[in-house]
């Protein structure tokens, strides 16, 4: 099997590579947060839809994350596989490891949109959607349309970082634009023009979303680092498990997202309901709304720094398999600098402008508890944001040099026993501002458990010298890939 050479992950300067891969996934990253939040925008805008149609895209926004889970815990996985089996030389490997992502990716978005069309009421009841009547029945109009285009949200997803782990960044990145650029596009025209509500908002999301599934089809079709073969689609039990042990903890750290959304939205509706305010049926859906907006605001600086770390994977995973642990861990400090200033960059916006930010979703056509519930939601929310950011490049940079099993502790810490545990339990004692303090509350602890990681991290960085002989490289090359594979 033919491959392009990948030599130069080990040599080029640390900051190029980093500007090269990370810059293009950020970008793809972002364009795909904008997805719900540009719906989000525009229903919020709508006077017929408002907060009700907010509060049901928010009900809706955790069952797209279960889709996402699934198709970034192949595609990243076949991404960091990819990488480490170029590093180490095994190429075969690479272009097996993406015929089997490109298989188990169309079967679990058919079996999931499946699930979904069979089984909507009782899963939009799980998260939360029977606030009031008006939000759970657009709640389910959402919901169908957007079941009917989960295959082609999870091969577009999935696929991305295979693209990027094949050399081609930028195509990755502009595949994803497309996409939200049509999305964007047909938004206010299905909204506002042709007046087809959430169905209009979904319909448009949808089709974004086939025009990146279709461009990465095209692409998967002329891959210039490996070519594929027929055997390549295959399913491999070798293959296929690495590539998803690769991956878990990127699943996880989604679907361990999905379930805090979820006791998010349950302590919203109980603990609203116990308002004065919020109590009233004409103001139930307004805490679901806000904390749906706070959260999609929230998705848009976590993909700068998921962009980020996500970047370097391939440049970790292919220095990891050379043997090249001084310019891991030079990779290292230069992505905590970034992320540190991307978290504080946002949290004094969020402090700072909070009622600017909410203007944006509508707030000039809601009651004064909307505006003034949504300040307190960013500020309180989001008051630890900065250690919310170290700790998913901890997360994703452990992934990438192949340490799936503390990647994986720390995240389902972060996500389930803080995440779900806090937002149960802090209610009890605060009431509904308690499922606010539960997010800041979760980003602290784990940011202390992040910094003892990160120490060790460095500190077995430091033990290794790279190899300075061509003999030795070749042997680390060699024996890592039989520890790991």
């Amino acid at each position: 099997m033919e491959s392009f050479d990948q030599s130069f992950l080990a040599t080029e300067k640390i900051g190029k590579l980093m500007q090269k891969y990370a810059l293009p996934c950020i970008i793809s990253l972002l364009v795909g947060a904008l997805y719900n939040i540009v719906d989000q925008i525009f229903i919020a805008n709508a006077s017929y839809l408002g907060s009700f149609g907010n509060a049901a895209n928010t009900v809706v926004f955790p069952l797209t994350v279960i889709a996402l889970a699934v198709a970034v815990m192949i595609g990243d996985g076949c991404c960091a596989f990819v990488s480490l089996s170029l590093g180490r030389g095994r190429a075969e490997d690479a272009g097996k490891s993406i015929g089997n992502a490109i298989v188990m990716t169309l079967i679990a978005g058919i079996l999931l949109c499946g699930v979904y069309l069979l089984f909507a009421d009782p899963i939009l009841t799980l998260f939360g959607g029977t606030v009031n009547g008006e939000t759970f029945a657009l709640s389910k109009e959402y919901f169908f349309c957007i079941s009917l285009g989960i295959p082609l949200y999870m091969f577009g997803q999935a696929m991305n970082p295979v693209i990027r782990a094949d050399g081609s960044p930028r195509f990755a990145m502009a595949s994803t634009l497309l996409g939200a650029a049509l999305n964007i596009v047909l938004d206010p025209l299905f909204i506002f023009g042709f007046r087809w509500g959430m169905t209009g908002a979904a319909a448009a999301t949808v089709i974004g979303q086939a025009a990146t599934a279709l461009l990465a089809w095209w692409y998967l079709c002329r891959t210039k680092t490996v070519k594929l073969t027929k055997r390549d689609f295959y399913l491999s039990r070798r293959i296929a498990g690495r590539t998803l042990s690769l991956g878990l903890c990127s699943f996880l750290s989604q679907i361990s997202l999905v379930a805090a959304m979820a006791a998010i939205n349950n302590m919203i509706r109980k603990y609203g309901a116990r308002d004065a305010v919020f109590g009233q049926a004409a103001y139930a859906q307004i805490p679901m709304a806000v904390v749906g907006i706070v959260m999609k605001v929230f998705q848009i600086v976590i993909s700068v720094v998921v962009g980020m770390a996500a970047g370097c994977i391939p440049v970790v995973g292919y220095n990891m398999g050379a043997g090249r642990r001084d310019r891991v861990k030079r990779l290292l400090t230069l992505l905590l600098v970034c992320e540190g200033a991307v978290g504080l960059a946002a949290l004094l916006v969020v402090e700072l402008l909070p009622h600017r930010l909410i203007a944006i979703f509508g707030s000039a056509n809601e009651s004064v508890y909307y505006t003034e519930f949504a300040v307190r939601a960013f500020r309180i929310y989001l008051c630890m944001i900065l250690f919310a950011c170290l700790n998913k490049a901890a997360f994703i940079f452990l992934q990438a040099m192949g340490k799936a099993a503390a990647s994986t502790a720390l995240s389902m810490v972060r996500e389930v026993l803080f995440g779900v545990g806090l937002a149960l339990l802090l209610p009890v004692f605060f009431g509904l501002d308690g499922v606010l303090y539960s997010m800041p509350a979760a980003d602290l602890l784990t940011a202390l458990l992040s910094a003892a990681v990160i120490a060790s991290t460095y500190r077995q960085l430091s033990d290794r010298p790279a190899h300075s002989s061509g003999k030795a490289h070749r042997m680390s090359r060699r024996d890592l890939y039989e520890q790991s594979v």
